[in-house]
């Protein structure tokens, strides 16, 4: 049997459970249909130029299929799911939070506004997706994209109407928020994993508590101006004040940024570790590593925060001389380089947006929102 025949027949066994679960015929006969024209070597992958090249003269029916053929994603999602799970799921899986958004011209697209687009580096009209990717040994799986609904279309019911926005789809919810509807679907259907975002999530105690609530190992990037307190710090009675303010604990030590405790590290603390061999060689930093308390327990009258759970704080000097910084709650016995390797799973989500724009035209994307 040749390649291409092979591929096909590949393609066609992975697709049947998919399927199954659109019930109609004329369903089940166009999925095929229109995976194998976001397949196609295409320059653009919308609508029309896919439907000249896989289905010629019936553009109307796979119109149909992908804007308002009556299915359900949710079942998708749970076939989805039990394929990432056999494929990567498991102990040493990590489910990866991230966002990814498509610059746009005008303001008709669900979702569109002047927000922060990461592929032009600026604030852009774009549409903003939310991603998570279930990834094990480098090799990733998407499992859910969830567009993002500024305020400007959350308070504007006329205008979700006119665009077509489920009705369910209308309450304003930030990008974190939507992470966890998300992990907390893709759990429900039996996929085990730890959790790893940047900045833009693990900037959030909120986000991290919840994470730490719902009983998940996560990983994630920090600010360097993230606040911490040394493993050691205790807890002091505050004297009661002339205002009468009730005895509140203090600690008894200064909170200090992760920037701040990782520089006062000695020289040989920072070692050089690689974590990946990379297409240009091998990937290699310098990092310190250690255990602190976050500062993000019960708000002082000051504003500032008291410790919070214990964690590890890692520290990255690139050889560029940049410099990043993450917070994990992995356990304490946890070797180095697996902290490290963690961290670095977020290059498995980066590559799935560039495939799945450069090779399967999600940013061409016309139909359902």
């Amino acid at each position: 049997m040749t390649s291409p025949q092979t591929n096909a027949l590949s393609l066609r066994r992975f697709l049947r459970p998919f399927q199954r679960v659109l019930g109609h015929v004329r369903r089940r006969k166009w999925c095929p249909v229109y995976v194998r024209g976001l397949m196609a070597p295409l320059e653009r992958k919308s609508l029309q130029p896919l439907a000249e090249h896989v289905a010629p003269g019936q553009y109307a029916q796979l119109h149909h299929f992908v804007t308002v053929s009556p299915w359900q994603d949710d079942q998708f999602g749970a076939v989805l799911a039990r394929q990432a799970q056999r494929l990567v799921g498991g102990r040493d899986a990590v489910l990866i939070v991230d966002d990814t958004a498509f610059p746009k011209q005008g303001m008709g697209s669900v979702g569109v506004a002047r927000q922060y687009c990461g592929v032009l580096g600026k604030v852009a009209n774009c549409q903003v997706l939310v991603s998570l990717t279930l990834a094990k040994n480098d090799l990733p799986v998407p499992l859910a994209l969830r567009l993002f609904l500024p305020k400007t279309w959350t308070d504007d019911p006329e205008r979700c109407a006119a665009a077509g926005v489920p009705q369910g789809h209308r309450t304003f919810l930030t990008k974190k928020q939507l992470a966890l509807q998300e992990i907390d679907r893709i759990r429900q259907q039996g996929v085990k994993f730890k959790v790893v975002a940047d900045a833009g999530y693990g900037n959030s105690a909120e986000f991290r508590g919840a994470l730490t609530a719902r009983g998940l190992t996560w990983a994630v990037g920090v600010p360097g101006t993230q606040k911490v307190y040394s493993t050691k710090v205790g807890m002091l009675m505050e004297r009661r004040s002339k205002t009468g303010r009730r005895l509140v604990p203090i600690p008894d030590e200064p909170r200090k940024s992760v920037a701040q405790v990782l520089q006062e590290l000695p020289p040989y603390k920072w070692v050089a570790r690689t974590w990946r061999t990379g297409t240009k060689g091998p990937l290699r930093a310098r990092f310190a590593i250690m255990r602190v308390r976050v500062a993000d327990g019960g708000e002082l009258h000051d504003g500032s925060h008291l410790p919070g759970e214990e964690v590890w704080v890692v520290g990255e000097r690139r050889p560029s001389g940049e410099r990043k910084y993450y917070l994990t709650s992995h356990p304490a016995n946890t070797s180095k380089i697996e902290l490290i390797r963690s961290i670095k799973a977020r290059w498995s989500c980066e590559q799935v947006h560039q495939q799945l724009k450069e090779e399967l035209g999600l940013d061409h994307f016309e139909g359902r929102s």
